[in-house]
Protein backbone atom coordinates (compact mmCIF):
# COMPACT_ATOMS: atom_id res chain seq x y z
CA UNK A 1 0.00 0.00 0.00
CA UNK A 2 1.06 3.66 -0.60
CA UNK A 3 2.29 5.90 2.06
CA UNK A 4 1.13 9.77 1.85
CA UNK A 5 4.89 10.73 0.78
CA UNK A 6 4.65 8.36 -2.18
CA UNK A 7 1.13 9.29 -3.02
CA UNK A 8 1.96 13.23 -3.36
CA UNK A 9 5.02 12.08 -5.30
CA UNK A 10 2.46 10.53 -7.45
CA UNK A 11 0.44 13.74 -7.70
CA UNK A 12 2.81 15.99 -8.49
CA UNK A 13 3.24 17.57 -5.66
CA UNK A 14 6.23 20.19 -5.01
CA UNK A 15 8.54 18.72 -2.71
CA UNK A 16 8.69 21.77 -0.18
CA UNK A 17 5.24 21.42 0.21
CA UNK A 18 5.32 17.50 0.63
CA UNK A 19 7.88 18.44 3.34
CA UNK A 20 5.13 20.79 4.89
CA UNK A 21 2.58 18.03 4.83
CA UNK A 22 4.57 15.68 6.23
CA UNK A 23 6.00 17.44 8.96
CA UNK A 24 2.14 18.12 10.36
CA UNK A 25 1.83 14.50 10.31
CA UNK A 26 4.62 13.94 12.32
CA UNK A 27 2.96 15.50 14.78
CA UNK A 28 -0.43 14.54 14.11
CA UNK A 29 1.18 11.14 14.68
CA UNK A 30 2.72 11.78 18.16
CA UNK A 31 -1.17 12.72 19.22
CA UNK A 32 -2.83 10.16 17.89
CA UNK A 33 -0.15 8.32 20.20
CA UNK A 34 -0.90 10.35 23.45
CA UNK A 35 -4.31 10.05 23.24
CA UNK A 36 -4.37 6.20 22.58
CA UNK A 37 -2.41 6.65 26.36
CA UNK A 38 -5.61 8.57 27.92
CA UNK A 39 -5.25 8.29 31.59
CA UNK A 40 -2.24 7.13 31.73
CA UNK A 41 -0.15 9.76 29.91
CA UNK A 42 -1.79 12.11 32.72
CA UNK A 43 -3.78 13.84 29.52
CA UNK A 44 -7.25 14.07 30.43
CA UNK A 45 -9.09 17.39 32.34
CA UNK A 46 -8.73 20.98 31.82
CA UNK A 47 -6.32 23.51 32.88
CA UNK A 48 -6.91 26.97 34.78
CA UNK A 49 -6.50 28.74 31.50
CA UNK A 50 -8.40 29.87 28.71
CA UNK A 51 -7.64 30.41 24.83
CA UNK A 52 -8.21 33.45 22.97
CA UNK A 53 -11.39 32.69 21.66
CA UNK A 54 -13.00 32.61 25.63
CA UNK A 55 -13.17 28.43 25.79
CA UNK A 56 -11.87 26.45 28.64
CA UNK A 57 -8.38 24.54 26.91
CA UNK A 58 -8.01 20.94 27.59
CA UNK A 59 -4.46 19.47 28.53
CA UNK A 60 -4.37 18.11 25.76
CA UNK A 61 -5.35 20.99 23.66
CA UNK A 62 -2.12 22.45 25.12
CA UNK A 63 0.00 19.69 24.37
CA UNK A 64 -1.22 19.00 20.66
CA UNK A 65 -0.67 22.65 20.54
CA UNK A 66 3.02 22.55 21.54
CA UNK A 67 3.42 19.51 19.37
CA UNK A 68 2.25 21.49 15.97
CA UNK A 69 4.20 24.22 16.88
CA UNK A 70 7.45 22.07 17.43
CA UNK A 71 7.48 19.81 14.59
CA UNK A 72 6.24 22.59 11.86
CA UNK A 73 9.47 24.75 13.23
CA UNK A 74 11.55 21.92 11.94
CA UNK A 75 10.92 22.74 8.12
CA UNK A 76 12.64 25.68 6.71
CA UNK A 77 9.47 25.84 4.18
CA UNK A 78 6.96 26.91 6.79
CA UNK A 79 6.72 31.00 7.18
CA UNK A 80 4.46 31.32 9.90
CA UNK A 81 1.94 29.36 11.59
CA UNK A 82 -1.70 30.02 13.43
CA UNK A 83 -3.25 27.89 15.79
CA UNK A 84 -6.85 28.32 17.75
CA UNK A 85 -4.70 28.23 21.00
CA UNK A 86 -2.33 31.11 20.09
CA UNK A 87 -3.49 34.53 20.55
CA UNK A 88 -1.30 35.70 17.62
CA UNK A 89 0.21 34.51 14.61
CA UNK A 90 3.78 33.08 14.84
CA UNK A 91 7.06 33.39 13.16
CA UNK A 92 8.97 30.41 12.48
CA UNK A 93 10.80 31.02 9.43
CA UNK A 94 11.10 34.14 6.77
CA UNK A 95 12.19 32.18 4.18
CA UNK A 96 10.14 29.74 4.02
CA UNK A 97 7.31 29.81 1.60
CA UNK A 98 4.00 28.51 3.51
CA UNK A 99 1.85 29.19 6.14
CA UNK A 100 -0.42 26.65 8.21
CA UNK A 101 -3.17 27.25 10.09
CA UNK A 102 -4.61 24.60 12.13
CA UNK A 103 -6.98 23.60 14.98
CA UNK A 104 -4.71 20.80 17.16
CA UNK A 105 -7.67 19.03 18.92
CA UNK A 106 -10.88 19.31 17.48
CA UNK A 107 -13.69 18.57 19.57
CA UNK A 108 -11.99 18.31 23.08
CA UNK A 109 -15.00 18.27 24.99
CA UNK A 110 -14.70 14.40 24.48
CA UNK A 111 -11.54 13.61 25.20
CA UNK A 112 -12.08 12.97 28.69
CA UNK A 113 -15.46 10.58 27.84
CA UNK A 114 -13.17 8.72 25.41
CA UNK A 115 -14.98 9.98 21.67
CA UNK A 116 -13.55 10.92 18.53
CA UNK A 117 -11.61 13.85 18.60
CA UNK A 118 -9.16 15.18 15.53
CA UNK A 119 -6.79 17.61 14.17
CA UNK A 120 -7.49 20.15 10.97
CA UNK A 121 -4.72 21.82 8.82
CA UNK A 122 -4.75 24.57 6.26
CA UNK A 123 -1.81 25.22 4.30
CA UNK A 124 -1.57 28.56 2.27
CA UNK A 125 1.24 29.79 -0.06
CA UNK A 126 2.80 33.08 1.36
CA UNK A 127 1.84 36.28 -1.30
CA UNK A 128 4.18 38.50 -0.46
CA UNK A 129 7.51 38.92 1.41
CA UNK A 130 7.05 39.93 5.65
CA UNK A 131 7.85 37.87 8.60
CA UNK A 132 5.43 34.68 9.39
CA UNK A 133 4.03 36.52 12.51
CA UNK A 134 2.62 39.10 10.22
CA UNK A 135 -1.29 38.44 10.06
CA UNK A 136 -2.15 39.96 6.85
CA UNK A 137 -0.38 37.73 5.25
CA UNK A 138 -2.62 34.55 6.37
CA UNK A 139 -5.54 36.43 5.78
CA UNK A 140 -6.49 35.12 1.82
CA UNK A 141 -9.83 33.36 1.12
CA UNK A 142 -9.74 29.80 1.07
CA UNK A 143 -9.54 29.47 -2.66
CA UNK A 144 -5.90 30.12 -2.34
CA UNK A 145 -5.25 26.96 -0.03
CA UNK A 146 -2.88 24.37 -2.00
CA UNK A 147 -3.74 21.49 0.91
CA UNK A 148 -5.92 20.89 3.71
CA UNK A 149 -6.55 17.91 5.59
CA UNK A 150 -7.64 16.36 9.29
CA UNK A 151 -6.37 13.66 11.14
CA UNK A 152 -9.36 11.57 13.21
CA UNK A 153 -8.50 10.10 16.05
CA UNK A 154 -11.06 7.30 16.42
CA UNK A 155 -11.19 3.43 16.66
CA UNK A 156 -8.17 4.07 14.36
CA UNK A 157 -6.46 6.79 13.16
CA UNK A 158 -7.54 8.48 9.50
CA UNK A 159 -5.85 11.14 7.22
CA UNK A 160 -8.12 12.70 5.08
CA UNK A 161 -6.29 14.78 2.43
CA UNK A 162 -6.41 16.93 -0.31
CA UNK A 163 -3.64 19.21 -2.42
CA UNK A 164 -6.60 20.19 -4.54
CA UNK A 165 -6.33 16.79 -6.76
CA UNK A 166 -9.39 15.01 -5.18
CA UNK A 167 -9.96 13.26 -1.32
CA UNK A 168 -7.89 10.59 -0.33
CA UNK A 169 -8.46 8.36 3.30
CA UNK A 170 -5.10 7.27 4.73
CA UNK A 171 -4.76 5.17 7.84
CA UNK A 172 -2.31 4.98 10.31
CA UNK A 173 -0.53 1.93 10.50
CA UNK A 174 0.82 1.75 14.11
CA UNK A 175 3.40 -1.04 13.21
CA UNK A 176 5.42 1.07 10.50
CA UNK A 177 4.36 4.47 12.17
CA UNK A 178 3.08 5.65 8.74
CA UNK A 179 -0.06 7.21 7.10
CA UNK A 180 -1.20 4.37 4.25
CA UNK A 181 -3.31 5.14 1.55
CA UNK A 182 -6.89 3.05 1.80
CA UNK A 183 -9.41 5.20 -0.36
CA UNK A 184 -9.14 7.12 -3.15
CA UNK A 185 -10.88 9.72 -4.71
CA UNK A 186 -13.96 9.59 -2.49
CA UNK A 187 -17.18 11.19 -3.32
CA UNK A 188 -20.05 12.57 -1.01
CA UNK A 189 -23.56 11.34 -2.34
CA UNK A 190 -25.54 14.13 -3.93
CA UNK A 191 -28.42 13.56 -1.89
CA UNK A 192 -29.06 12.66 1.80
CA UNK A 193 -31.80 12.01 4.66
CA UNK A 194 -29.38 12.51 7.02
CA UNK A 195 -28.82 15.66 9.04
CA UNK A 196 -26.29 16.89 12.02
CA UNK A 197 -27.03 20.25 14.18
CA UNK A 198 -26.99 21.10 17.79
CA UNK A 199 -30.85 21.48 18.34
CA UNK A 200 -30.59 22.84 21.86
CA UNK A 201 -29.52 25.95 20.24
CA UNK A 202 -32.51 25.71 18.26
CA UNK A 203 -34.21 28.97 19.24
CA UNK A 204 -31.51 31.60 18.90
CA UNK A 205 -31.24 30.59 14.75
CA UNK A 206 -32.77 32.63 12.15
CA UNK A 207 -35.85 32.13 10.54
CA UNK A 208 -34.71 30.09 7.97
CA UNK A 209 -33.03 27.43 9.41
CA UNK A 210 -35.76 27.41 12.27
CA UNK A 211 -38.28 26.32 9.15
CA UNK A 212 -35.78 23.90 7.21
CA UNK A 213 -35.60 22.23 10.32
CA UNK A 214 -38.47 21.99 11.57
CA UNK A 215 -39.59 20.61 7.62
CA UNK A 216 -37.25 17.87 8.04
CA UNK A 217 -38.89 16.80 11.98
CA UNK A 218 -41.99 16.63 9.55
CA UNK A 219 -40.77 14.44 7.43
CA UNK A 220 -42.23 12.47 4.75
CA UNK A 221 -45.30 14.75 5.67
CA UNK A 222 -43.47 18.09 5.33
CA UNK A 223 -42.42 19.69 2.20
CA UNK A 224 -39.31 18.11 1.58
CA UNK A 225 -41.23 14.50 1.67
CA UNK A 226 -38.73 12.71 3.41
CA UNK A 227 -37.66 11.17 7.09
CA UNK A 228 -34.35 12.57 8.37
CA UNK A 229 -32.25 10.86 10.71
CA UNK A 230 -30.19 13.45 13.34
CA UNK A 231 -27.42 12.85 14.38
CA UNK A 232 -24.61 14.69 16.84
CA UNK A 233 -21.36 14.09 17.65
CA UNK A 234 -19.94 18.04 19.14
CA UNK A 235 -16.72 17.25 16.95
CA UNK A 236 -16.79 18.87 13.33
CA UNK A 237 -13.74 16.86 12.35
CA UNK A 238 -15.95 13.53 13.13
CA UNK A 239 -19.18 15.15 11.82
CA UNK A 240 -17.15 15.36 8.28
CA UNK A 241 -15.95 12.22 8.20
CA UNK A 242 -19.43 10.66 8.42
CA UNK A 243 -20.56 13.00 5.50
CA UNK A 244 -17.28 11.55 3.24
CA UNK A 245 -18.28 8.13 4.12
CA UNK A 246 -22.04 8.19 3.63
CA UNK A 247 -23.32 11.26 3.32
CA UNK A 248 -24.84 14.12 5.14
CA UNK A 249 -25.28 17.51 6.24
CA UNK A 250 -23.91 19.54 8.97
CA UNK A 251 -24.45 23.01 10.00
CA UNK A 252 -24.04 25.46 12.59
CA UNK A 253 -25.60 28.11 11.90
CA UNK A 254 -25.27 31.73 12.78
CA UNK A 255 -27.51 32.59 16.11
CA UNK A 256 -27.79 35.32 18.25
CA UNK A 257 -26.58 34.60 21.50
CA UNK A 258 -23.86 37.34 20.25
CA UNK A 259 -24.91 39.10 17.21
CA UNK A 260 -20.95 40.25 16.85
CA UNK A 261 -19.91 36.56 16.49
CA UNK A 262 -20.98 35.42 13.23
CA UNK A 263 -20.83 31.92 14.34
CA UNK A 264 -19.30 29.29 16.63
CA UNK A 265 -16.48 28.16 14.01
CA UNK A 266 -13.34 29.35 12.72
CA UNK A 267 -12.84 30.45 9.30
CA UNK A 268 -9.47 29.90 8.63
CA UNK A 269 -8.61 26.88 10.28
CA UNK A 270 -11.90 24.78 10.51
CA UNK A 271 -14.38 26.65 7.63
CA UNK A 272 -11.82 26.93 4.97
CA UNK A 273 -10.28 23.40 5.17
CA UNK A 274 -13.17 21.44 5.62
CA UNK A 275 -14.60 23.05 2.53
CA UNK A 276 -11.94 22.50 0.08
CA UNK A 277 -11.94 18.84 1.55
CA UNK A 278 -15.74 18.44 1.36
CA UNK A 279 -15.86 20.39 -2.29
CA UNK A 280 -13.08 17.86 -3.62
CA UNK A 281 -15.30 15.18 -2.91
CA UNK A 282 -18.04 16.89 -4.76
CA UNK A 283 -20.22 18.05 -1.94
CA UNK A 284 -20.92 21.98 -1.44
CA UNK A 285 -20.30 23.92 1.46
CA UNK A 286 -21.75 27.52 2.48
CA UNK A 287 -22.79 29.73 5.20
CA UNK A 288 -26.35 29.97 4.40
CA UNK A 289 -25.79 33.23 1.70
CA UNK A 290 -22.46 32.65 0.20
CA UNK A 291 -19.74 29.97 -0.63
CA UNK A 292 -17.11 29.76 2.62
CA UNK A 293 -14.28 29.89 0.55
CA UNK A 294 -15.15 32.91 -1.34
CA UNK A 295 -14.96 34.54 2.20
CA UNK A 296 -12.16 37.47 2.47
CA UNK A 297 -11.21 36.93 6.08
CA UNK A 298 -10.47 40.15 8.09
CA UNK A 299 -8.54 38.27 11.14
CA UNK A 300 -7.33 34.87 12.30
CA UNK A 301 -9.97 33.83 14.24
CA UNK A 302 -12.99 35.10 12.40
CA UNK A 303 -15.92 33.09 12.75
CA UNK A 304 -18.52 31.83 10.07
CA UNK A 305 -21.38 30.00 10.16
CA UNK A 306 -21.33 26.46 8.54
CA UNK A 307 -23.62 24.52 6.15
CA UNK A 308 -21.87 21.27 4.46
CA UNK A 309 -22.01 18.13 2.73
CA UNK A 310 -24.02 16.16 0.29
CA UNK A 311 -24.51 18.68 -2.44
CA UNK A 312 -28.58 18.90 -3.00
CA UNK A 313 -28.58 19.22 0.40
CA UNK A 314 -26.73 22.57 0.73
CA UNK A 315 -28.24 23.91 -1.62
CA UNK A 316 -31.96 23.31 -0.24
CA UNK A 317 -30.92 25.23 2.86
CA UNK A 318 -29.31 27.84 0.57
CA UNK A 319 -32.60 28.26 -0.70
CA UNK A 320 -34.54 28.37 2.34
CA UNK A 321 -32.03 31.47 3.39
CA UNK A 322 -32.06 33.46 -0.34
CA UNK A 323 -35.90 33.32 -0.03
CA UNK A 324 -36.38 34.04 3.70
Amino acid sequence: MLRVDEVLRRDGVADDLRSVINHTLIGCKEIAHKLSQGELAGILGSTETENVQGETQKKLDVISNEVLKHVLSQDPGVRGIASEEEDNTVAINDDGKYLVTFDPLDGSSNIDVNLSVGTIFSILQAQQPGSGDDMALFLQSGRNQVAAGYVLYGPSAILVLTTGKGVNFFTLDRHIGEFVLTKEQVKIPEDTKEFAINMSNQRFWEKPMQDYIAHCLQGEEGPLGKRYNMRWVASMVAEVHRILVRGGIFMYPWDSRDPSKAGKLRLMYEGNPMSFIVEQAGGRSTTGREDIMDIQPEDIHQRVPVVLGSKNEVETVMRYHLQG
